[in-house]
């Protein structure tokens, strides 16, 4: 998990004028089914250089990108959507993956664009989607990994909730290095405690 990146004013534009269906909405942001066509838009953001250090990413080709959201939209653990400002502005990716419905986990995984961060998007988009794997799927457990010296991850994942558990040391090889990455995890009982709005709260159906 991970938020940074840059939007280019061509990727921009295209992604604002598209009139996207919203697949779940939350007073701040709302999420879009993620297709083929959002594949130039997040290369743009996954070429990032500081996107590929903190989420220990390389950039692949767009035609790569565009075969991997093929694949991601067949895959039913899990379910990838563009992040969404009121405006339609597209903000992120976001995902639930690796989404086991027996056991009732499943992983929480976030990008937002550079200029974006820093303005509580990133809690609001995290919220919203525990929002969904609680209010609406059976989840009980919903993890999340990040650097262990991303301080915004780490800072939106706190402010949603989520406990850090514990250490991967030594977990990911990123630019001839060994990185720790930060294990988080937030449960069903710990969600309904929370003195918080709900997504559903205050939208009109």
């Amino acid at each position: 998990m991970t938020e940074d990146t840059e939007i280019a004013g061509d990727e921009h534009d295209a992604g604002t004028e598209r009139n996207r269906e919203l697949a779940w909405r939350a007073k701040g942001v709302g999420f879009a089914a993620l297709d083929i066509e959002d594949a130039e838009l997040l290369h743009g953001w996954r070429s990032d250089p500081v996107t590929a250090y903190e989420f220990g990413i390389w950039p692949r080709s767009l035609t790569a990108l565009r075969e991997r959201i093929e694949r991601n939209n067949e895959d039913n653990d899990r379910d990838d959507f563009l992040v969404l400002l009121p405006d339609g502005t597209p903000i992120g990716h976001i995902a639930l993956s690796g989404q086991n419905i027996v056991n009732g986990t499943a992983e929480v995984e976030l990008m937002l664009a550079a200029q974006h961060r820093g303005h509580g998007h990133g809690t609001e988009a995290v919220d919203a989607l525990v929002d969904l794997a609680f209010g609406e799927l059976p989840m009980h457990r919903l993890v999340a990994e990040t650097h262990a010296e991303n301080a915004p991850a780490l800072a939106a994942l706190a402010k949603s909730g989520f406990v850090r558990e514990g250490t991967s040391r030594s977990a990911c090889l990123h630019r001839g290095r060994r990185h720790d990455l930060a294990v988080f995890a937030l449960l069903r009982p710990e969600w309904e405690g929370f003195d918080r709005p709900r997504a559903w709260d205050g939208i009109q159906a």
